[in-house]
């Protein structure tokens, strides 16, 4: 057979599969929806004690919770930011209490749209599972987030409950709204709703090549005169700006490739976390790939682009402490780059593995589902890396917290 008609052949029975493994695993007539929380979990998230969570259930201020047969109470997390905006009214909004509990940014104060730029030039570093962590962390946190898959291979609009070879059409991922021609559409067009209330996706899929083969052409044809805000590398923080005041983050999942759309991820990113596993082929692969980044953005700034990062943080990912080779690379990189790499690995677990078969991520499934020590290790290291990263934001904007 033809190789590339064998190509064809194979994609379309992978393509298959996944739609009825899908069909199986989420039937048409079922939603992914995001796991509900005890009261317990539901405390934790908003700041207060279980008790003081109960006296309001009983008084009925706030959303009711769903009740199981033993009288254990059970928040979704929409209920959950229904209870961070009561608690904040209760105490004015605006005011120091209130902010604990309702964390979104306040413009007036200088409090920027976060962008997140997850990067490497290296595939299977982490990326994709760190930047869907993360995204929803913020959201269970109370922030309004937004998740954009750049990636063609569309690994996190697929953890999002989109599977881009059936559910998008064309011209409905972040390329739709940074493309050259007329039928360019603005970003809130393609903007779409998860099963994670606080989170939207701007999903990914094939069609995002596009902008790299475009984009050569367009330079070269490219009319005179042209605006700052439509030269190449500025276009992804064109389209954000336009639908900046609906956030408090953005979090971009970048392709691994140094291509057209990672340039413009980056220089739209006001913060950058770089995944590295710790083997030593990979930390060589890093370092060509912070070389090439290094000389395409200075070209980028020459021409006119910003790159002021707000904090740039390398995070080990997939990180076994007992294996002594990667101990040393750890160790390596924290004695070169020092308090640029975040304290926090995100540990390798089969917990998040695991969850991953069924597409989704850990904070989706219960704990119920995995050896307890297991769950409780991965959710242990996933907390504390976005923690991490949470503290990063509020020092970034001017809130108390650790400094970038």
């Amino acid at each position: 057979m033809i190789a590339d008609e064998q190509i064809a052949q194979d994609a379309e029975i992978l393509s298959t599969q996944l739609g009825e493994m899908r069909a199986r695993l989420f039937p048409p007539s079922s939603r992914k929806v995001m796991r509900s929380f005890t009261s317990g979990e539901a405390a934790k998230l908003i700041g207060v004690s279980d008790g003081y969570l109960r006296q309001l259930a009983l008084s009925g201020d706030g959303p009711s919770p769903a009740t199981d047969e033993r009288g254990r109470r059970f928040y979704t997390l929409a209920e959950v930011n229904a209870l961070r905006v009561h608690l904040a009214a209760q105490h004015g909004v605006g005011s120091a209490k209130a902010r604990t509990y309702l964390k979104h940014r306040d413009p007036e104060r200088g409090e920027h749209l976060q962008v997140i730029a997850v990067t490497n030039f290296k595939g299977g570093s982490g990326k994709t599972t760190t930047s869907t962590h993360l995204a929803q962390y913020l959201a269970m946190q109370g922030y309004r987030v937004l998740a954009v898959d750049l990636d063609p291979q569309a690994s996190m609009s697929s953890l999002l409950g989109y599977q881009p070879e059936l559910d998008l059409t064309g011209n409905d991922t972040i390329y739709g709204a940074i493309r050259y021609d007329d039928a360019r559409v603005p970003l809130a067009k393609v903007i779409r709703p998860t099963y994670v209330d606080g989170l939207d996706l701007v999903p990914g899929n094939l069609e995002l090549q596009e902008y790299e083969h475009t984009t050569p052409q367009h330079l070269a044809n490219r009319p005179g005169g042209e605006a700052p805000s439509e030269m190449f590398f500025a276009r992804v923080q064109t389209a954000l700006a336009s639908v900046e005041e609906n956030y408090d983050v953005v979090v971009l999942d970048c392709p691994p490739q140094l291509g057209y759309l990672t340039l413009g991820a980056l220089c739209a990113a006001t913060s950058v976390l770089v995944t590295v596993h710790p083997q030593m082929l990979d930390v060589a692969s890093m370092s060509q790939f912070l070389f090439m980044t290094s000389d395409l953005l200075s070209v980028v700034r020459e021409a006119g682009g910003t790159l002021n990062f707000d904090f740039l943080r390398y995070l080990i990912t997939r990180f076994e402490p007992q294996d002594g080779p990667q101990t040393q690379i750890a160790a390596f990189l924290r004695t070169q780059f020092g308090d640029r790499v975040l304290t926090a690995p995100m540990l390798k677990s089969t917990a998040i593995s695991d969850a991953g078969l069924t597409k989704q991520t850990l904070y989706e499934v219960g704990r119920e589902n995995f050896t307890r020590a297991t769950y409780d290790r991965a959710m242990e290291s996933l907390t504390a890396v976005n923690s991490e990263v949470e503290a990063l934001i509020s020092a970034a904007w001017g809130r108390s917290g650790k400094r970038a």
